[in-house]
């Protein structure tokens, strides 16, 4: 969904969690609620009753809000496990097929992150093609944290998400 500048400012007031949510991976089920809460059934509708919203379609908006905060806890610790289980998987494939190339990215990848890193430490950011490094740099940081995810588990970032859920669904 994408809705109008006032639409949307009315859509974050009442209910932050499905504006949030409506432009993400979630946004099907954001959309479903919104259209259950304000009887709308396109996206044309939808809008137009955020904007002229009655205190009951608020109130409705609201509760529909509410519950999909719920929802997405539930889905989170489902969510979770899909995750958990994709890469458990992936290292199944690994031990099975005994293919090398997730070995090489790895040290490469490292390589280059910490080439990179020391290049910038030493020599600073050069003048001519400075941003284009910092992009770079940008992108192999990533790549390495997702190596190390991989490899040695993320339990400190699927405990901060799961802080985060928390915090949300205790706010409602």
């Amino acid at each position: 969904m994408n809705f109008g500048q006032t639409a949307l400012q009315v859509l974050k007031t009442v209910a932050p969690t499905l504006a949030l949510a409506v432009g993400g991976p979630f946004g099907p089920l954001a959309a479903a609620a919104i259209h259950a809460a304000l009887g709308s059934t396109d996206q044309a509708s939808a809008e137009q009753a955020l904007v002229n919203a009655t205190p009951d379609q608020l109130l409705a908006l609201k509760k529909a809000d509410q519950d999909f905060a719920i929802r997405m806890k539930e889905l989170g610790i489902q969510e979770e496990k899909l995750a958990f289980d994709d890469t458990a998987n992936a290292r199944a494939r690994e031990m099975t097929v005994k293919d090398a190339t997730p070995h090489i990215l790895a040290y490469a990848i490292t390589l280059g992150f910490f080439g990179v890193l020391g290049y910038l430490v030493v020599y600073g950011k050069p003048d001519t093609g400075g941003d284009v490094m910092l992009v770079l740099m940008g992108a192999l940081g990533t790549a390495w944290t997702g190596i190390i995810q991989y490899y040695f588990g993320s339990s400190a970032g699927s405990a901060a998400k799961t802080d985060t859920i928390n915090k949300i669904a205790a706010a409602k």
